[in-house]
């Protein structure tokens, strides 16, 4: 890692203002050694265009870009970071560009160059609809090689669990089908200014080349809301209203009518949305 020729992360909340605002979501982390720690996840971002949401002051930021990223492209929402992030655009000629708006708003991988990967300290509040959007692209690949993102411990578990664990359902289904997604770092509250109330960590997400099991994208949405949105219910039950013939489907695709969701693989989820597709 080259020097950072930048000022303490604090001093530069008290130069600019930049007192962390719940309404946003933010918590900062503050540590450059843990921020380096983060940018060298999966093997550092040296060569790469990189996607950050929500930089605020640029601890994560200054990180990649010490740690070699070819471009990092920042989305900040809060106008107040704007001056501070100019600063460390400065300082690194040419690599970074700071875009105000809302990642929400989307359209901002189109504007990097491959390999990209996306990595951002997510702002809690926009955290897991973020994740969703990323890992439902209309084409599969996805224009991302991997993302480095730090979420609520308990929404890295959701991402991470195994059929039968309490946390397994949607969003594990999700992640896993098409990609490799793994904790990589967890951080206990004190990391942050100001502490939030539950403890961090950073999911490291490997985008694969195809799907793991052959399966329509909609359907095994449609599937999977049916079938955890009641979740104490059996899939006879559950998945009834996808088809009047459910039961028969169910059968046919290898599993237990009798079975509940987080019981099922995300294999044999695939196996139902092909029995359940039109």
């Amino acid at each position: 890692m080259t020097p950072d020729p930048l000022p303490p992360l604090r001093q530069v909340i008290a130069a600019h203002g930049l007192a962390p605002r719940r309404s946003l979501g933010q918590n900062f982390l503050l540590d450059l050694n843990l921020t380096a720690k983060i940018a060298r996840i999966g093997g550092g971002p040296a060569g790469m265009d990189l996607l950050e949401v929500g930089p605020g002051p640029g601890g994560l930021t200054r990180a990649l870009l010490a740690e070699g990223a070819r471009r990092v492209l920042a989305v900040e929402k809060d106008a107040r970071a704007i001056p501070a992030l100019a600063e460390i655009a400065a300082a690194y000629p040419g690599r970074l560009e700071v875009v105000e708006g809302d990642a929400l708003d989307g359209g901002h991988l189109g504007r990097l160059d491959p390999p990209i990967r996306i990595a951002a300290n997510l702002p809690y509040n926009i955290g897991t609809e973020l994740l969703v959007r990323w890992l439902t692209p209309p084409a599969w690949p996805p224009a991302w090689r991997d993302m480095t993102l730090m979420f609520q411990r308990e929404v890295a578990d959701r991402i991470t669990a195994a059929p039968g664990s309490k946390s397994y359902g949607r969003l594990a289904i999700l992640a896993q089908w098409r990609s490799e997604a793994r904790i990589a770092l967890t951080l206990p509250p004190e990391a942050f200014t100001p502490p939030p109330k539950v403890r961090s960590a950073v999911v490291h997400v490997v985008a694969l080349d195809a799907p793991r099991f052959p399966a329509d994208p909609g359907v095994l949405q449609r599937v999977t809301a049916a079938a955890f949105g009641q979740r104490r219910k059996m899939l006879r039950q559950s998945l009834k209203p996808l088809a009047p013939d459910a039961e028969d489907r169910i059968r046919a695709a290898g599993i237990a009518p009798t079975q509940r969701a987080e019981t099922v693989s995300v294999e044999g989820f695939c196996a139902l949305a092909r029995a359940f597709a039109p």
